[in-house]
């Protein structure tokens, strides 16, 4: 009797077929095209500051608003209450994820030229782990910029988390951080992989045969 571990593996060496490869290529568009829009904006307002200070970061750099100089603005307000200063040297990230997107870039191409099952799997589950591992590096140091505070600092302030997703006050300031284009071109790109994917693998044997 056929189990169904082997039937697993048949089901991975399967081609794609034509229209799925077709719509992977397609999917790459949008991955490239996040290098051209920031993945997350961090906006602070405050009483002082109503029209806001904001941030916003790229794959591969962070700009600020106000021609940039709300930069200094942030970093002024930092040094108040021990923050490390925000700098594009700070965020070693940066330096890795445009390699990692380009990476993504040409496998997913690749698979979808002469791809089977198995490489599109591969491919799924390096884009969830690039998704992953750079979420959880955001999270941690947003983290490690809210705890690490110098207590020789000219005001003291209790060690505290950014905020991460959506509204948070802090003192006085009302911070929101939200994802921006980059972050759903991305998500358009790994969704259709995750489609691609399920529908592959759920695919009848039967109609891989008649298809």
């Amino acid at each position: 009797m056929d189990s169904g571990w082997n039937r697993f593996l048949r089901t991975l060496e399967r081609p794609l077929v034509p229209w799925a490869r077709v719509l992977l290529a397609l999917a790459v568009i949008p991955l490239a095209l996040s290098f051209a829009y920031p993945l997350w904006n961090i906006r602070m307002v405050a009483p002082q500051y109503p029209a806001g200070l904001e941030l916003d970061i790229y794959a591969h750099t962070i700009q600020a608003g106000n021609e940039g100089r709300d930069l200094q603005e942030i970093n002024t307000l930092n040094h108040y209450i021990g923050m490390k200063r925000l700098d594009r040297a700070e965020f070693t990230d940066l330096a890795w994820i445009p390699f990692a997107i380009g990476a993504l870039v040409l496998l997913a191409l690749r698979v979808a030229v002469i791809g089977d099952v198995r490489s599109l799997v591969d491919l799924a589950a390096l884009t969830l782990y690039f998704s992953i591992f750079s979420a959880g590096r955001f999270v941690f140091q947003l983290y490690q910029y809210g705890h690490n505070l110098d207590p020789t600092a000219p005001f003291h302030m209790e060690p505290f988390t950014p905020a991460i997703l959506g509204a948070k006050q802090i003192a006085n300031f009302t911070t929101f951080s939200m994802p921006r284009g980059a972050t759903f071109l991305i998500g358009i790109y790994a969704t259709v992989v995750a489609v691609l994917m399920l529908w592959h693998l759920l695919r009848p044997p039967a109609a891989v045969r008649t298809g």
